[in-house]
């Protein structure tokens, strides 16, 4: 039974399959990890599964003030442990690092938790996180693929990414109107060979004008006599994997940019 109406301005789509929650638990791996950040706890269904796991730090970060109190008369294990914040705000160096995050994401704020796991990803090890299952499409698209677009390369440059399960809207509440999924990424590098501030606007200017090819799309930066001389120029973004990125943005640090 639900304690109360679910908030549309959280994004609040309960997960209430409590075999889906021990599944998804499974593929959290706290290896090399000092903390475990649940984002989202809500009603506490993965919580419950996650509780236990043996970590240094376990830190449960919820916005709502109603999930905040039910949680605590529910679980007792998590007092102490529950912050009644916005996950978009809270500074994750306050928590021990290497870290791995976990979550039933509100869907309205998924884009933004993953540019935030990118930022963090010095601290971040891995994440095990349920998204719309469009979003997770993107996020695990190869080059070539329509889906494929900034989010893919820049989560894809330091994390290998796996989707594990699709999920059907039944298993919340209230059932959303989209299919969910599962994925999980695990850090594999923490710096690229490369001007990585340059790397990040060169992929997000890049696909600003996807159907462009990149050396037109490169114009709209102020670069200075950039020459278009090598091939790579003649393709389109999501042609490009990780490693022709990186070719690229060398590319133009060679040219002084």
């Amino acid at each position: 039974m639900i304690p109360f109406k679910p908030k549309k301005k959280f994004g609040q789509n309960f997960l209430i399959n409590k075999n889906l929650s021990a599944k998804i638990a499974s593929f959290i791996d706290v290896k090399n990890c000092d903390s475990l950040i649940e984002i989202g706890p809500g009603l506490g269904s993965l919580t419950k599964e996650i509780i236990n796991i043996d970590i240094a730090e376990k830190k449960f970060i919820e916005i709502d003030g109603d999930c905040v109190d039910y949680l605590q008369k529910s679980i007792s294990e998590i007092n102490g442990n529950i912050i009644n914040e916005d996950f978009l705000k809270i500074d994750l160096n306050s928590f021990k690092s290497p870290m791995v995050i976990v979550g039933n994401f509100p869907y309205n704020i998924s884009n933004q938790i993953l540019f935030k796991i990118y930022e963090n990803r010095n601290i971040i090890q891995s994440m095990v996180g349920m998204f719309q299952f469009e979003v997770a499409e993107r996020i695990c698209s190869p080059k070539g693929s329509k889906k494929y677009g900034v989010l893919s390369v820049l989560i894809q440059a330091y994390f290998n990414v796996e989707m594990k399960i699709k999920i059907r809207p039944n298993n919340f509440y209230p059932a959303p109107k989209i299919d969910s999924a599962v994925i999980k990424i695990v850090k594999y590098r923490d710096h690229l060979n490369c001007n990585e501030k340059l790397f990040k606007e060169v992929v997000k200017t890049t696909f600003n004008l996807r159907r462009k090819k990149i050396r037109n799309s490169l114009k709209t930066l102020n670069y200075s006599q950039i020459k278009f001389d090598n091939p790579i120029f003649d393709k389109r973004p999501e042609e490009l994997g990780v490693l022709e990125f990186i070719n690229l943005t060398n590319l133009l640090n060679n040219e002084n940019i």
